[in-house]
């Protein structure tokens, strides 16, 4: 899948364009990204072994609507991830 999808993101209104490098973009794109956003995420992931890392840390240190849904994806690729892990409590609504 091309980027397309996370390009277009609605979670990245504030940005000029994407950057995958920066967390604060992930952590937007985890908050405020629709489905779309989500599935070329997962599977930008799917190559990328060091994306996956930060996608755990971002996941277990920043509170994120519906972060084991993100440990579960991490798990599905392979990882050995603790998906009933402590994860910082979120108390906005869910993006969906």
């Amino acid at each position: 899948m091309s980027a397309d999808p996370l390009t277009r993101s609605r979670a990245l209104w504030n940005r000029s364009g994407l950057d995958l490098e920066s967390d604060e973009q992930l952590a937007q794109i985890f908050d405020r990204g629709e489905m779309e956003a989500w599935r070329a995420l997962y599977e930008t992931a799917a190559a990328d072994r060091h994306l996956h890392a930060r996608i755990e840390r971002i996941v277990r240190t920043v509170p994120l609507p519906f972060p084991r849904f993100w440990l579960a994806a991490l798990r599905s690729l392979g990882d050995p991830v603790d998906v009933g892990a402590d994860v910082p409590e979120y108390r906005g609504e869910a993006a969906i």
